[in-house]
C-alpha cells in the first residue's frame, strides 16, 4: 500500500507520494495510514542537526491524531466516501512527511539541510496545512470515535491552521556563522578553525567518515544539478559547500576512521556483485547498460536518456507495463547506479571502450570550482597538504596528507590543478620510498590522479619520477601500489618523448609484462593499457615482443573469462602485429584459430571483434597468401566481418571491408589459376 522508496535513492528534498488507489478497501488504508503514523512517530527518538523544533511539532501533530486513527479502528464500521476521502488525503500527506523527516536525519545531508532551512520549515508549513484540509472534509460526526477522541481531532485542525513553523534561532546563527567562512574562502583568507568546530559540532559532524559522507552526498547533488541543465539554482551553493566540508575533512579531523571499514565493504560489494546477472543493468529501452537509472511511479527503471526520448515523443505510458502514468516524474535511482559503477570496475572497462567514453563525458563540472568559495577552500587547502607532506612532523601525517589527495583528486580537475600548482609532486616522489606500505599506496595513488593532468606529466618526470615508478611497479610494497604504477606510466606515456623514455628503461616494460602473467585481474588490466599506450611509440614495438608478451597475451584469450581483458590483449596484439616482427611472433603462436574463435562468439565485445578485424588484416598484410588462404576456409569468417561492416562503427566498418576485400581478390586470383601472391610475402611462416 505505502509506495516505498528509499531514502537513499530518492533525491533529497522530493516526496514522490503517490495517491492510494480509488478501490483500495478502507480497512486496508487505515491500517495502512496506521503503520506510515507509527513510522513518524518512532523519528521522536532520532537526532535532528537542524529544523528540530519543527519536526518535533510535526511528529505531535501525527501522534494526535494516531490516537483517533486507533480509536477509529477500533470501532471499525463501514466508511462513508468523505471518510475515505479525508484518509486518502492525510495518507498522502503522511508519506510526504516521512520523507521530510527521512531528509531531515539523514546522514551526510547535515549541512544541506541547514542551509536549506527556510524551504524545509516551509515544507513542514505546507504539509502541516494539508493535515488540517485532509481533516476538514472528515466528517466526525459519522465516525464512531469517544467524544474526547473528536475534541482531540478538532483541536489538532485549530492548531495546525495557526502553526507558523518558522526556522530555529540556534539554525540562523549557525547559518550565518557558515556564511561568514564562506565569505572568508572566497576572500582568500583563513577561517576561523574555533568557528568551524564550533559549526562541526552543532551538526554532530565529530569524525573524518561523518564529513566525508557530506562531501559524498554534495558530490552527487552537483551531479544531479548539472543534469537540470534549465535551473541550477543551487549550484554555487552546493559547490562552496563542497569546498567548505573538503577542507574540514583534511584539517579539522586528524585521523581517518573509514579505511577498515571501507574496506570491508568493498569485499561485501564483491560478494553481492558476484550474484547478480548484468542484464539487469541493461535499459528496457535502448537495451544499453544504464548511464543514469530512473524510476517512473509504476516502479520500474529506464535510463535517463531513454525514458526522456520516450515521453518526447509523446508517450505517456510505461513502456513495460503499458500503464497510463499519472505523473512522468523521475526519480534518480541512485542505488542502482552506484551497483553499476561498482559492477564496472569490477569488470573493467576496455581501452577502447575507455577512449570512446572519455570524448563524449561531460568534465564541465570538474574543470571549474563552481563558486569562488568553493574556489579559495581547495586552494587553501592544496597549500595546506603541500606544507604537511614537506613539514609532516610524522610518516602518520605524511601519510594521511597523501590519502587526502589521493582522495580529492580522484574525480575533480580542478581539485589536480591546485594541487599540482601547490607543489606536492616532488613530495609524493619521495614517498614511493616509503618502508610503509600504505603511505606508498597512497602516494602512488594520488600521483596516478595527479598524472591526468596535463602540466604533472612534465613535473613528475623532471623530479626523476620515472625511475621511481618503475622501481614502485617492480618492488611494491602492496599489490595495489604496483597497479597504480602501471597506471600512472599510461598516463606519462600519453606525451611522445617520455614514451620514448618509459621504453628505454630496461626494466619497465618486462615489469609490465611479468604484470600480466602474474598479477590479479586489475593488475593485469593496468599492465595491459599501459603496453598500449607504450605501443604508440614504434621502436617499442621490439621490446614489448622480447619482454615475451605474445604468449601471454594468447593464453589470456582462452584462459580469461573477463571480456574487457580479452579486448585490451586483443588490442595489444594488433598493435603488434602492426610489424612484421609482431606478426612472425603472433602466427607462431597458433593465433589464427583463437582469433577466429572470438570473432566469432556471440559473447565477445564490439571493441573485441573490432580488434579481431584489425589483427586480422594485419597477419594478411604482413603474412602474405599463406595467412589469407587460410582464411578463405573458415566458413564463418564473412558473416561476422558482413555483420561489423553493417553494425559496427565506422572505423570497423573500414577494417572490415578492407580485410572482405583481400579475400574476395585472393579467391579470384585463385579461381583464374594465378600463382602469383596477392600480398607481399617476405617470410614463410608457420601460421597454424
Amino acid at each position: 500500500m505505502i509506495h516505498k522508496i528509499n531514502g537513499s535513492v530518492r533525491r533529497i528534498l522530493t516526496f514522490p507520494a503517490v495517491h492510494p488507489c480509488e478501490s483500495i478497501s478502507p480497512s486496508t488504508l487505515l491500517n495502512s495510514l496506521i503503520d506510515l503514523s507509527k513510522n513518524i512517530c518512532s523519528y521522536e527518538s532520532k537526532f535532528f542537526p537542524s529544523g528540530r523544533r519543527n519536526a518535533h511539532e510535526t511528529i505531535r501533530f501525527v501522534q494526535d491524531i494516531l490516537v483517533f486513527l486507533e480509536d477509529v479502528r477500533a470501532g471499525l464500521l463501514d466508511f462513508p466516501d468523505s471518510v475515505v476521502l479525508s484518509l486518502s488525503e492525510l495518507h498522502l500527506t503522511f508519506q510526504r512527511i516521512h520523507y521530510l523527516l527521512q531528509d531531515c536525519t539523514r546522514e551526510g545531508a547535515r549541512t544541506w539541510m541547514l542551509m536549506k532551512s527556510d524551504r524545509v520549515s516551509n515544507q513542514f508549513r505546507v504539509f502541516i496545512r494539508a493535515i488540517a484540509t485532509g481533516l476538514d472534509v472528515l466528517p466526525l460526526e459519522e465516525v464512531a470515535v469517544s467524544s474526547e477522541v473528536k475534541e482531540v481531532v478538532e483541536l489538532v485542525m485549530r492548531q495546525a491552521r495557526k502553526a507558523r513553523f518558522e526556522v530555529d534561532p540556534d539554525d540562523k546563527r549557525v547559518i550565518t556563522d557558515v556564511n561568514r567562512i564562506l565569505g572568508r574562502f572566497e576572500n582568500g583568507l583563513d577561517p576561523d578553525r574555533s568557528e568551524i568546530k564550533l559549526v562541526l559540532e552543532y551538526l554532530g559532524i565529530r569524525k573524518w567518515s561523518e564529513c566525508n559522507k557530506e562531501v559524498k552526498f554534495l558530490d552527487t547533488e552537483i551531479g544531479l544539478e548539472y543534469l537540470n541543465d534549465d535551473k541550477r539554482r543551487d549550484l554555487s551553493l552546493v559547490s562552496s559547500l563542497m569546498g567548505f566540508l573538503s577542507y574540514c575533512r583534511c584539517v579539522m579531523f586528524d585521523v581517518v576512521d573509514i579505511q577498515a571499514r571501507q574496506q570491508f565493504n568493498n569485499r561485501c560489494c564483491k560478494n553481492i556483485l558476484s550474484g547478480l546477472n548484468p542484464d539487469d543493468f541493461k535499459c528496457p529501452i535502448s537495451l544499453e547498460t544504464m548511464k543514469d537509472p530512473v524510476t517512473l511511479t509504476t516502479g520500474h527503471t529506464y535510463d535517463r536518456v531513454s525514458i526522456l526520448k520516450w515521453f518526447r515523443a509523446g508517450n505517456s505510458t510505461c513502456p513495460k507495463t503499458g500503464e497510463k502514468l499519472k505523473s512522468i516524474e523521475l526519480v534518480s535511482n541512485l542505488a542502482l547506479k552506484r551497483i553499476i559503477q561498482h559492477w564496472s570496475v569490477e569488470n573493467g572497462v576496455s581501452v577502447a571502450e575507455e577512449s570512446s567514453n572519455h570524448k563524449n563525458r561531460d568534465i564541465t563540472r570538474t574543470v571549474l570550482a563552481g563558486s569562488l568559495a568553493a574556489e579559495g577552500a581547495v586552494k587553501m587547502l592544496a597549500k595546506f597538504l603541500a606544507h604537511r607532506l614537506v613539514d609532516g612532523t610524522s610518516e602518520e601525517k605524511k601519510n594521511k596528507a597523501a590519502y587526502e589527495i589521493r582522495v580529492l583528486t580522484k574525480t575533480s580537475i580542478f581539485n589536480r590543478s591546485c594541487l599540482v600548482e601547490a607543489g606536492v609532486i616532488p613530495s609524493l616522489l619521495n614517498l614511493l620510498s616509503s618502508r610503509d606500505s600504505s603511505t606508498q599506496e597512497n602516494a602512488t595513488a594520488g600521483l596516478l590522479n595527479l598524472s591526468k593532468h596535463c602540466k604533472s606529466k612534465s613535473m613528475i618526470v623532471e623530479n626523476g619520477g620515472v625511475d621511481l615508478i618503475i622501481d614502485v611497479l617492480k618492488k611494491g610494497l602492496k599489490p595495489e601500489s604496483k597497479q597504480h604504477a602501471a597506471a600512472t606510466l599510461f598516463y606519462v606515456a600519453s606525451i611522445e618523448e617520455y614514451r620514448i623514455l618509459i621504453g628505454e628503461n630496461p626494466e619497465a616494460i618486462p615489469a609490465l609484462v611479468e604484470m600480466i602473467r602474474d598479477g590479479a585481474d586489475r593488475s593485469k588490466k593496468n599492465a595491459l593499457v599501459a603496453i598500449f599506450g607504450l605501443l604508440t611509440h614504434p621502436g617499442n614495438n621490439w621490446r614489448v615482443l622480447a619482454a615475451g608478451a605474445v604468449p601471454l597475451l594468447l593464453d589470456l584469450l582462452t584462459s580469461c573469462d573477463r571480456d574487457d581483458l580479452i579486448t585490451d590483449s586483443l588490442a595489444v596484439l594488433a598493435t603488434l602485429a602492426e610489424k612484421l616482427g609482431g606478426t612472425i611472433a603472433i602466427l607462431r603462436r597458433g593465433a589464427l584459430s583463437k582469433v577466429l574463435r572470438i570473432l566469432d562468439s556471440s559473447t565477445t565485445s564490439r571493441a573485441g571483434k573490432e580488434y579481431c578485424v584489425s589483427l586480422l588484416l594485419a597477419m594478411c598484410i604482413n603474412g602474405g597468401a599463406d595467412v589469407v588462404a587460410l582464411l578463405v576456409k573458415s566458413p564463418s569468417l564473412m558473416g561476422s566481418l558482413y555483420s561489423i561492416l553493417n553494425e559496427g562503427t565506422s572505423r570497423a566498418s573500414k577494417k572490415a571491408s578492407a580485410l572482405i576485400r583481400v579475400l574476395h581478390e585472393f579467391y579470384e586470383r585463385s579461381s583464374s589459376g594465378s600463382i602469383a601472391p596477392v600480398l607481399p610475402q617476405e617470410h614463410s611462416v608457420h601460421v597454424w
